[in-house]
């Protein structure tokens, strides 16, 4: 594990009342979701009623902007870049992240990547003392990365993220390999050097291998 904190969670909310909020950085499938899912797990909170919850997870993918008619042409044939910054919706992030902090029940949009389209419903995520919010771009805006009071950052080979993409994509969001590979070159991999891997200089800690690293998550944790 590399970072220069020695950071862990705490045992219960701070007594402001606010909720810890762990922001979780990470090129696209390099296992930000599996790293927090582990922590969930560690703190006993994975079976646990969504009401009572002390420790909920969050990811920026919730959050990608609703798509003009053109932008969801472009996105069906693969050509949208979904990876640029200003594919979210950074305003509604802060502004859920805020209320978050303040204590408030907040309701998570819920996107669906197959018809690249917010759903009608949405999560409700009631209070809780511990939040994970992960995202590939989760350090990227000065005023979200400025709310955590710990930034992850999950390093992973290229090679490993690439496979594991192909395999979701194909598996999970009805894509074809010819598709995932074009949109690689062309969006994600430039995005991830420009506006990702710049990012990794904010995180107190660094997790090399994501999930696989148990030292690494035990010692946060």
């Amino acid at each position: 594990m590399a970072g220069d904190s020695e950071q862990t969670l705490p045992n219960h909310c701070p007594h402001n009342g606010q909720p810890f909020l762990i922001g979780v950085g990470g090129g696209t499938a390099s296992g930000k979701s599996s790293v927090c899912s582990k922590i969930v797990q560690l703190l006993g909170q994975n079976e646990v009623d969504h009401h009572q919850k002390q420790v909920v997870m969050i990811s920026q993918d919730s959050f990608y902007r609703i798509l003009t008619p053109e932008q969801k042409t472009k996105a069906i044939k693969g050509q949208f870049n979904f990876d640029h910054p200003d594919a979210f919706d950074n305003e509604l992030i802060l502004k859920t992240l805020k209320e978050i902090m303040e204590g408030k029940t907040v309701e998570i949009p819920v996107y669906d990547f197959v018809s690249h389209s917010r759903k009608e419903e949405a999560v409700v995520v009631y209070p809780a003392d511990v939040v994970l919010f992960e995202g590939i771009l989760a350090f990227y805006v000065q005023e979200i990365r400025d709310l955590f009071q710990m930034k992850l950052f999950v390093d992973t080979d290229a090679d490993t993220r690439l496979s594991r993409r192909v395999l979701r994509d194909i598996n999970e969001r009805g894509r074809d390999l010819e598709q995932v590979l074009t949109q690689y070159i062309t969006f994600v991999k430039p995005a991830f050097e420009e506006f990702c891997l710049p990012t990794k200089k904010y995180a107190d800690v660094i997790i090399p291998r994501g999930a696989d690293n148990v030292v690494a998550i035990n010692l946060i944790v």
